[in-house]
């Protein structure tokens, strides 16, 4: 099993980072589900309002774990996965992806914790020089979380994927993506503080 190092945050228990197995899918696939499709009530990750249906399947979490160039992150508190997010090698730069952190554990720091420990493993592992990701263009809150952690909107857009199954359903026409870019050589320190 490859574990990344890590410390114990105050604030959020013992995490623990390590590279998602096959055995983690069943219980992963809940996480993902949870923070993408339960209602904004109980998740203000949830995308409810914009799409309905799986956020993903067992299947395609087994050919995430399986494929080349690319990690499923897990954090995991009491052997429990509480969030995970994808990455994948791009040459010089890395895409952040499939990011969800279980709504019991929301608004803990676990997320922040996430994205920074994604950000070292970028860094360090493939030297990457940015992160990059897509955020669906609606949702505002979810990119001011990003933007407050250092990344910047590029207003670059790219359609929504209608009609694959493997994202759900949309109840909207109008959903795009939005290109948000992390330069990863600032200094981490600075942008684990960023709040």
């Amino acid at each position: 099993m490859n574990r990344t190092d890590t410390a114990p945050a105050p604030d959020t228990g013992a995490l623990v980072f390590r590279d998602a197995q096959g055995e983690d899918v069943p219980a992963l696939a809940e996480v993902i589900h949870r923070a993408y499709r339960v209602g904004a009530d109980r998740s203000w990750t949830s995308e409810s309002e914009l799409i309905k249906g799986p956020r993903t399947t067992v299947p395609a979490l087994r050919e995430l774990i399986a494929a080349p160039g690319g990690r499923l992150l897990v954090a995991e508190r009491d052997g429990a996965p509480v969030g995970c997010c994808r990455l994948e090698d791009r040459g010089g730069s890395a895409h952040f992806g499939m990011f969800a952190v279980d709504p019991s554990a929301q608004a803990t720091g676990v997320g922040r914790r996430i994205l920074a420990e994604a950000e070292r493993v970028a860094r360090d592992h493939w030297s990457a020089r940015e992160m990059r990701m897509t955020v669906i263009s609606l949702r505002a809150e979810l990119i001011a979380w990003y933007v407050r952690r250092g990344y910047r909107r590029t207003g670059e857009l790219s359609p929504f994927p209608y009609g694959e199954l493997a994202v759900g359903t949309p109840v909207r026409a109008d959903l795009v993506f939005e290109l948000l870019v992390k330069d990863l050589a600032a200094n981490p320190a600075e942008q684990l503080s960023a709040g």
